[in-house]
């Protein structure tokens, strides 16, 4: 199998379109190429990393790869919201599968298969639901450090779409979906979103087809960009959440022409997930003061680097809950009947909001499995939630990452 990209002619200029990102993109070399030692919030870009909050391509598919089957509480943290005390009122979880590393995201293939991105080794992992797994296929092209990687994953018409990180930039490519549950391989890479900047932290991640068919990409301001001159530029990539159509073209029918910018003013993105209505909501980690909910309207500014949760003003939007990165930290978030449920790292929690009063949540879990990633709902209705305690910033609980479903 060929380890060249066939590309569309457009996916390079979609890229492109982004205003200055030609001039800019020599400097991004400099600034985030693998060599760099700028300071990651606090921490060193190399070595051990902060909490991930605040200040604290693919070449050749390796052969698939048989993998086998299958703390105390922490003290309640005032969240800044109007967030109850744990109400634990979702069932007790069970484990689907254990022995990952450092997974990162979650796409259901059919009721009982799933493939999970796992960050640091680039590789697709076959989940089945009574905890066999195997590896799919190896994005050979990840380059991981810091919180770069292998990120999203989501599934669209036979297409495995994977966000990731390379040496040179972050980006989306698609794969083929080949064989069935069981036996699952990746084709060829083609690629759909190409020459997004890329840093040691802040890159989102997620990504999602909304009810509209589009793609949407969850972005971060992608480390020493978070300033005004690129977050409040709705031409340059860092601070958005991007939309485009399934082959990486710029949807014509986007708040700015021309960009792939759905909304601005992000710090990082990390969590989508749409109501039944077809409202968008994301989850998105603050700085020092607060995490934040936010309700994403097209074309909608939503305040960073000029605010960090609610300003009050009517230039920017205010997000509709905040919470103390301290109780909260929020990444992956999914809905179910008229529920939203987010996984949170540094809060070691499942958080749930009621979107028929999106201002106040409850919380589940605390403590008591680590970090938690993300949450993907099943097909048959239960929820998935990843662990992460493999990264290097939690506490190890237990040698390994796991699945858990709640039922």
């Amino acid at each position: 199998m060929s380890s060249t990209p066939r590309r569309r002619p457009h996916a390079t200029r979609q890229a492109l379109a982004l205003g200055t990102i030609t001039a800019v993109s020599i400097a991004l070399t400099a600034c985030f190429g693998s060599g760099s030692s700028s300071a990651v919030d606090g921490g060193s870009a190399t070595g051990s990393l902060p909490p991930e909050s605040s200040q604290q391509g693919a070449g050749s598919l390796g052969a698939p790869e048989v993998l086998g089957s299958g703390a105390s509480p922490l003290a309640s943290l005032e969240t800044g919201s109007n967030a109850s005390e744990d109400s634990n009122t979702l069932p007790a979880p069970t484990v689907v599968a254990e022995g990952l590393d450092v997974p990162w995201d979650i796409a259901f293939v059919d009721a009982e298969t799933a493939l999970v991105s796992q960050r640091d080794s680039g590789k697709v992992v076959e989940v089945a639901d009574n905890g066999d797994k195997r590896v799919a296929g190896v994005i050979d092209n990840v380059d991981a450090r810091g919180e770069a990687g292998l990120h999203g994953l989501t599934i669209h018409e036979g297409y495995l779409y994977a966000y990731y990180g390379t040496e040179e930039d972050n980006r989306v490519d698609r794969f083929e979906l080949t064989g069935e549950p069981g036996s699952l391989g990746l084709g060829e890479r083609e690629e759909i979103v190409s020459g997004l900047p890329i840093g040691n932290v802040h890159n989102g991640g997620r990504i999602a087809f909304g009810p509209d068919g589009k793609l949407y990409l969850a972005g971060g301001d992608f480390q020493e960009l978070r300033d005004a001159k690129f977050t409040q530029d709705p031409y340059h990539p860092a601070g958005k959440i991007l939309r485009y159509n399934p082959d990486g073209s710029i949807p014509g029918d986007n708040p700015w022409p021309g960009s792939p910018a759905y909304s601005m003013g992000h710090r990082n993105v990390q969590g989508l997930a749409w109501t039944d209505d077809g409202t968008l909501y994301a989850a998105e980690f603050g700085q020092d003061e607060w995490d934040e909910l936010n309700k994403i309207t097209a074309g909608a500014n939503y305040g960073w680097p000029t605010v960090e949760g609610r300003g009050g003003t009517e230039e920017f939007t205010d997000p509709v809950q905040q919470w103390r990165p301290a109780a909260a930290s929020p990444s992956g978030m999914a809905y179910a009947d008229g529920m939203l449920y987010i996984a949170n790292l540094r809060g070691e929690r499942i958080r749930t909001v009621d979107v028929s009063d999106d201002s106040r949540s409850e919380t589940h879990f605390t403590g008591q499995f680590g970090r938690l990633r993300h949450v993907e709902v099943a097909p048959d209705g239960s929820l998935w939630v990843l662990t992460n305690n493999t990264d290097g910033r939690g506490q190890l609980r237990d040698g390994d990452d796991k699945i858990l479903r709640i039922e």
